[in-house]
């Protein structure tokens, strides 16, 4: 089964990388739309090498690796990289018009960021993530969340947010043909949420908030910019390498689609984006309706993640004090909680009851009730390119593709 890739930007390039380690799929077919470069060896260049995690060579065996990119057909448009054919499309970038039929592909992971509407018509004229079923995949995963521009329009039924272990049994084969690996923060997010849920229970969750301290994208500037027409954040023409920039996040939103309990728990979310290339950080403060007797401390958050860890691979638990290069790459690692930073506080809630609605008073209730609260602070790191979310979009590629054979 060859497996179809839409964009070569960060995510599509590693999970390249992902796939021609893994060697899953018998071919990748990788769409770019357009010349690069001079000729193929240019391309392959830009395969071979980035400027954050080295060499591919060394990436899959080490500093004394030699090329691993061989056998370029600039005519053809293929390659070879670590033994996995790989060809290269460069005519058309709208999904639809896209030679995936041709070239055997059933499969698409769209990482070009632009096609995220799941409600779009295929012949869109400037394109749609349906697109790539017309021209003849099965299925579409998207490397973002889902984002439906028209107001009033529901979900298709054909579509679902997956994180893999978090909802992956959701995902039914026969039902599904767009899906949404969801984001690098909510990938993070879900796995400092799921475990509190698990053992704590939704309801005593009584609100939560988190701010993810995010490494740079390539939305953002390089040097100041003049913004487009009709920009509203003019935040996003500075530089980022200059600047801790204040932007937004839907982490939030897409985490009810994975976690449907999150619905009901009142929840916001932030992001500040920083002058690093990857290695971000999660800041999730929850706060809890506790008890008098046995309030919750510092020691049993950490041990909740710390158990759960133990059974699910995409969750670490670290005391080791990290910094955020030392995330960088880390395999497989959808959060890494960082145990030492882990905080709570207790205190009691002052509820004045004449602020409340009549009707939800009980009878002779006092007029002011106390409630215990824990406020609870965790730390999780997150690779938001290749070490938690492109390895985890593997995964959840290599999942669907295996209930299509």
């Amino acid at each position: 089964m060859k497996l179809g890739i839409n964009g070569l930007g960060r995510i599509g390039k590693l999970s390249l990388w992902h796939h021609v380690s893994r060697k899953h799929f018998s071919g990748i077919v990788t769409n770019i739309g357009r010349e690069v470069g001079r000729s193929l060896e240019d391309l392959a260049a830009m395969l071979e090498k980035d400027s954050t995690y080295g060499r591919l060579g060394a990436y899959l065996y080490g500093h004394k690796c030699p090329r691993v990119i061989e056998e370029l057909n600039n005519e053809k448009g293929t390659m070879i990289v670590n033994g996995v054919p790989v060809t290269i499309l460069r005519s058309s970038r709208n999904p639809r018009d896209i030679a995936w039929q041709e070239n055997g592909v059933k499969l698409v992971v769209d990482t070009t960021g632009v096609f995220t509407d799941p409600t779009t018509d295929p012949d869109a004229d400037k394109g749609a993530l349906r697109g790539h079923m017309q021209a003849g995949a099965e299925k579409v995963i998207l490397s973002a969340p889902f984002k439906i521009k028209s107001k009033g329009l529901d979900m298709p039924g054909d579509a679902i947010t997956t994180v893999m272990g978090i909802n992956e049994e959701t995902y039914d084969a026969g039902q599904h043909a767009v899906i949404s690996a969801a984001s690098c923060t909510t990938t993070c997010l879900s796995y400092m949420i799921k475990p509190l849920l698990e053992k704590i229970g939704a309801d005593k969750i009584l609100s939560a908030s988190m701010v993810t301290v995010h490494a740079a994208t390539g939305s953002q500037q390089v040097l100041d910019r003049l913004p487009k027409t009709g920009a509203t954040d003019l935040r996003k023409n500075r530089s980022i390498q200059n600047n801790i920039i204040l932007t937004t996040t839907g982490a939030a939103k897409a985490l009810s689609l994975v976690i449907p309990e999150m619905a009901s728990i009142g929840f916001m979310a932030e992001s500040v984006r920083i002058p690093t290339t990857t290695g971000s950080l999660i800041i999730l403060v929850v706060n809890l309706q506790d008890d008098f007797e046995t309030p919750i401390k510092r020691e049993a958050i950490n041990t909740i993640y710390r158990d759960y860890a133990i059974h699910n691979p995409y969750l670490k638990f670290s005391t080791e004090q990290n910094v955020s290069s030392d995330i960088i790459g880390l395999p497989a690692a959808a959060a890494v909680i960082e145990g030492t930073e882990t905080h709570t506080r207790t205190a009691n809630i002052q509820v004045n009851l004449s602020k409340v609605r009549a009707d939800s008073l009980r009878p002779g209730a006092d007029p002011i009730l106390n409630v215990p609260v824990t406020q609870a602070v965790v730390y999780g790191w997150y690779d938001n390119e290749l070490g938690s979310y492109t390895n985890m979009l593997g995964d959840l590629t290599v999942h669907v593709s295996e209930g299509m054979l």
